[in-house]
């Protein structure tokens, strides 16, 4: 039996995973099983499953046009093998074309289809043969396949954002997000040096760093917590939310932005909120060494019964994460637009409970990792009709006070002032400042 490399296999089995048990390819990624390879097999293994997610509706396209039978149903072992050759033909140059084919098609007979493993071959070598497609980008629609993006969310980004920015949008989730951090001093910055590790200061926040060279997870300092993997916008979202001696965190998990809510307010007694119980287990864990500081719930916040009890809660809301596509590739395969009104609904549901649980002068601050407006703005807007003691801030104010504290870069600042909408809620689109896309929005509840 010809030999499959170990990268290939692993990526073969997640991929049949994220179709399969709807598993997240960024957890399967960091499991025992890839953490075994070599570095070299582990970073291609990576690079293998997020590629193929990144840019499956544009490989299933280029194939079913090389199939005898082009509405065909495949088995699901044949499609991932065709597209895993497909996409190394297609992205990888320095993959030789023989290696992508030979190793797709033994792919698909151990997985027990020997018999379409000869279809396997025929399409990848035809498409090893004359891999060009010409794509327009000129409207939505072209935009969308030539991106390998669904139809349906481009469409609503170049209405709600412009075709320009939406062919931003869609380039931004088609690249490996950069690779940021937090760091907790000076001397943690200088031990990553040490260790071969290359940084480059954040965009937004000093405390901000991000890896450009180097392998940061085999490092002391990672695995020992002095230094956590935190995108610069989901920093930024807990740097706004400010202080208060009574916070409550609604949606706590994974935990970095309780994080730094303790770090900013070292006497604060913090609420960390988490309904999955295995979310829980692991936001326990991580903040396990803040001791009862932290008090964690397992818990569905839309039930909690406090009233009028924090000074400051943080409704960083369940969401579709359509501005995290570059990072969680496979949202557009399993989003669909219906999706967007059951969000709403527990996210409404949750920014009540927020704002009944907030003291009168205290503050709630709403945020999301998506792009779409029934989740951000049109939250906001039903939430605050139907409550009289709530109003909306602006967000300039805390720009303002988070560069004087040394918090956020000059550069930031002023062009994070740029970026607010007229009400004053904060909108970052993917990639313009090097992050995921989100959304952050205050409210104050008056009496």
């Amino acid at each position: 039996m010809p030999a499959i490399s170990p990268a290939r296999k692993s990526a073969f089995q997640v991929l049949m995973a994220v179709e399969r048990e709807h598993s997240h390819s960024d957890d399967l990624l960091r499991g025992k099983a890839v953490e075994a390879l070599s570095p070299a097999d582990r970073n291609l293994a990576t690079a293998l499953v997020l590629g193929v997610l990144r840019w499956q509706i544009r490989l299933d396209h280029q194939l079913q046009v090389l199939l005898k039978r082009p509405h065909a149903k495949l088995d699901p072992e044949v499609l991932i093998a065709l597209r895993l050759g497909a996409f190394q033909l297609l992205h990888l140059d320095r993959i030789p074309a023989r290696a992508a084919i030979d190793e797709s098609v033994e792919l698909a007979k151990q997985a027990g289809h020997r018999f379409a493993s000869g279809m396997v071959n025929a399409v990848l070598r035809k498409l090893a043969a004359d891999p060009w497609f010409d794509f327009s980008e000129e409207t939505a629609a072209n935009l969308a396949l030539a991106q390998a993006h669904p139809a349906w969310m481009v469409e609503r980004w170049a209405e709600h954002f412009g075709l320009a920015a939406a062919r931003d949008l869609c380039r931004h989730g088609q690249n490996q997000p950069a690779l940021a951090i937090r760091i907790a001093s000076p001397a943690v910055e200088e031990e990553l040096a040490a260790a071969g590790v290359s940084l480059e200061p954040g965009k937004l926040l000093t405390a901000a760093r991000t890896v450009t060279a180097g392998d940061l997870i085999a490092t002391a300092a990672f695995r020992e917590g002095r230094v956590r993997l935190q995108d610069e916008g989901s920093q930024l979202v807990a740097e706004f939310a400010g202080g208060g001696s009574t916070i409550l965190d609604c949606c706590a998990a994974p935990g970095g932005k309780t994080l730094i809510l303790a770090e900013r307010n070292p006497q604060a007694r913090i609420v960390a909120c988490e309904s999955n119980a295995q979310r829980f287990e692991q936001l326990r864990k991580r903040l396990a060494d803040l001791g009862e500081r932290v008090e964690c719930r397992l818990a569905d916040v839309s039930l909690l019964p406090e009233d009028s009890v924090f000074d400051l809660v943080l409704a960083d809301v369940p969401c579709s994460g359509t501005g995290t596509l570059g990072r969680n590739p496979e949202i557009r395969h399993r989003l669909r637009p219906e999706d967007l009104a059951r969000q709403a609904e527990r996210q409404r549901a949750i920014l009540h409970v927020a704002l009944r649980a907030v003291r009168p002068a205290g503050r709630v601050v709403y945020s999301t990792c998506s792009l779409e407006p029934e989740e951000n703005e049109q939250v906001i807007s039903s939430v605050l009709e139907q409550t009289s003691n709530a109003r909306l801030i602006s967000i300039a104010s805390r720009i303002e006070a988070l560069l004087a504290e040394g918090i956020l870069t000059a550069s930031g600042a002023e062009r994070l002032q740029a970026t607010l909408t007229p009400e004053g809620m904060l909108r970052l689109l993917p990639g313009v400042f090097n992050t995921d896309g989100f959304f952050i929005a205050a409210i104050e509840k008056i009496n």
